[in-house]
C-alpha cells in the first residue's frame, strides 16, 4: 500500500495528504491509510487495520483515514472487491469543478476499460453527507465504483 501510494503521488493522482487507500486482508480485517499523513511519504508501518465496523484492531496513535466510512461501505457492500482506491486524478477533479460527468467515449481507454463517470452532487468527505452524496449513484459499483463529485 505504501508502494501504491508513492506511485499514485508520483504520477499526480494524489497530492499531500488528499486520497487514501484500503485493503481487504481477510473476511472482517481491512487495511487502511491514515490519516493526516502525506501519502507519498507513508510505510507500511503506518498502516492501520480496522474491523468491517471500522473498530481499529489494534492500539494505535494513528488514525485511520477520514474516509474510512467510504471504504467500508464498498467492502461490505461488494465482497468480492479486494481494494478501494481514493485518488484525487487533476483531469477528473477538472470535470467535477465544471459540473460535468465524465463521458465515456472520451478516451479510448474510458470506452474499453471504465465507461461513463456520473456526477454526483458535492458531499463533505469524511461525513455522512459525503456518502449520501456518492450512494446516489450506488448502482454504479456493480462493476467498478467511480464517480466525481461536484466542489462546492
Amino acid at each position: 500500500m505504501a508502494l501504491c501510494c508513492r506511485q499514485l503521488a508520483a504520477h499526480g493522482l494524489i497530492a499531500g495528504r488528499d486520497g487514501n487507500l484500503s485493503v481487504r486482508l481477510g473476511a472482517d480485517r481491512v487495511l487502511v491509510t491514515p490519516s493526516g499523513f502525506i501519502k507519498s511519504l507513508v510505510t507500511a508501518a503506518d498502516m492501520v487495520e480496522v474491523d468491517l465496523a471500522g473498530k481499529p484492531r489494534q492500539k494505535s496513535s494513528r488514525k485511520p483515514t477520514s474516509e474510512l466510512d467510504l471504504h467500508l461501505r464498498i467492502l461490505r457492500h461488494r465482497p468480492d472487491v479486494q481494494a478501494v482506491v481514493h485518488a484525487h486524478p487533476p483531469a477528473a477533479t477538472g470535470f467535477a469543478v465544471a459540473g460535468q460527468a465524465i463521458p465515456g467515449n472520451l478516451l479510448p481507454e474510458l470506452i474499453f476499460v471504465v465507461g461513463p463517470v456520473p456526477l454526483v452532487p458535492f458531499g463533505m468527505p469524511g461525513t455522512p453527507a459525503g456518502w449520501r452524496a456518492s450512494s446516489t449513484r450506488r448502482g454504479s459499483l456493480r462493476r467498478r465504483a467511480r464517480w466525481v463529485s461536484r466542489s462546492r
